[in-house]
């Protein structure tokens, strides 16, 4: 009865000593800790690129007629009139302008276009993506100079569940992704600025259910 009592106590232990390295650091391709966030690549030199599903108003000027909004089907095309489909997504909103007034030139005399990105969703690799223990979980596109405060705050913060110190940033840095532990119940429910990271484009904030 005494060896059974003894081995369930190193049990106890040995799970004690678990959890706690579990709350030391979060668990990651590169074994950093918490607060060690690789610096975001992007930054004020950040240029948005189109992306499927993203909502698009192309004017051309003194020609109301070949003015339209449309929406970038999941190829990554749109189709415009007196244009065959043309690639949108992967581009910037300037380089697509500067095709499409190329193309039109067929057409009219020396035409000016502007393409204005009107609902934003991006291509994968630069959004954010956020799930887990978020109240609402979900992909969207990237801000320059977004905090993973800005993050919290589009998602709705953490639900009644969320380890919230235990989330991870999973980032790719120089084509390998790197994950590192993030302070989010330190940021939201104690205010502490420290733990406000910046994030970066294709960074995915995962959130993990408390376990107690």
């Amino acid at each position: 009865m005494d060896r059974e009592k003894t081995r369930h106590t190193h049990f106890l232990v040995l799970a004690a000593a678990v959890a706690l390295a579990g709350c030391a650091g979060a668990p990651g391709t590169s074994g950093q800790r918490a607060g060690a966030v690789p610096p975001p690549t992007t930054g004020d030199s950040y240029e948005y690129v189109i992306g499927p599903g993203d909502e698009l108003q192309l004017f051309v000027w003194k020609n109301p007629e070949l003015s339209t909004t449309t929406h970038v089907r999941p190829d990554g095309k749109i189709s415009l009139p007196l244009i065959e489909d043309i690639q949108a997504a992967g581009r910037t909103p300037t380089s697509l302008g500067r095709e499409i007034r190329d193309r039109l030139a067929d057409f009219v005399h020396d035409p000016v276009v502007t393409v204005m990105p009107i609902s934003f969703v991006g291509p994968f690799d630069q959004q954010v993506r956020v799930i887990g223990e978020a109240a609402k979980p979900q992909a969207f596109a990237y801000r320059a100079n977004m905090s993973v405060l800005d993050v919290m705050i589009a998602v709705g913060g953490l639900t009644d569940f969320a380890a919230g110190n235990r989330a991870i940033i999973v980032r790719k840095v120089e084509g390998r992704d790197v994950s590192v532990g993030v302070r989010l119940d330190s940021l939201i429910r104690d205010g502490d600025m420290s733990a406000n990271v910046p994030m970066a484009a294709g960074d995915i904030l995962i959130i993990p259910q408390s376990w107690f």
